[in-house]
């Protein structure tokens, strides 16, 4: 019973990371919204991004909740795969903070790479149960990544490049982006592909007692 309980504290404390990648966030992008004379923030569109950002950061947890089969599944929902999935809109925030967008030539690069590897990694911790064939893990995943990567790029060139100075680079630029996108979202299929090989060989004693640490979430003693 002790361990029921200790079980049942560690899934209700996995929510704070989330919770707490979404309020650094939004207080970064208040603080870019409502704070003058800041240049890193200059032509950032940050109200729009006070209102659009958390928004996005909430949809994936939102509609897993809003399903059925999840409405009473608090102490069940997957927090790692949702922190995942907000982690991209900090690091993207925080890089404008720290003006390392314009300080650092090759941060937008490595943000397109690590932000969709964390992102895909994210939501294919969602999807990818029910996919036997580990190589339509890797696909499904690597294939979200490169429909969302160009989703992005749609955004920003509406968003910032259409009336803005960088339109003679812009076709380089995106092209770069989305292939970096792609390939953090092949990073995160072959990850989640690897997870699933180590799922796999727990033994069928193991998995009896409820996997390598004994503990069976809905076990009653």
């Amino acid at each position: 019973m002790a361990r029921h309980w200790q079980g049942d504290r560690r899934r209700q404390a996995r929510w704070w990371p989330a919770a707490a990648l979404l309020a650094i966030t939004v207080a970064q992008l208040a603080l870019g919204t409502f704070a003058s004379g800041l240049s890193q923030f200059e032509g950032k569109a940050f109200g729009a991004r006070l209102v659009a950002y958390p928004l996005l950061m909430l949809l994936v947890p939102a509609c897993w909740f809003v399903a059925p089969r999840h409405r009473e599944a608090w102490r069940q929902a997957p927090w790692d795969a949702f922190t995942l999935v907000m982690a991209p809109f900090l690091v993207d925030v925080t890089g404008n903070t720290l003006d390392l967008y314009d300080s650092v030539v090759w941060w937008d690069d490595l943000n397109h790479f690590v932000n969709w590897a964390l992102l895909c990694g994210g939501l294919g911790m969602l999807l990818v149960s029910g996919l036997s064939a580990r190589w339509s893990r890797v696909l499904l995943v690597t294939g979200l990544g490169a429909i969302l990567a160009i989703g992005w790029e749609l955004g920003e060139w509406y968003t910032f490049i259409r009336h803005g100075t960088e339109l003679d680079t812009a076709y380089q630029d995106t092209l770069g982006d989305e292939a970096l996108g792609t390939l953090g979202a092949l990073l995160a299929g072959v990850l989640l592909r690897g997870r699933s090989v180590r799922r796999a060989r727990v033994s069928p004693v193991e998995e009896a007692a409820g996997g390598p640490s004994g503990f069976r979430p809905d076990r009653r003693t």
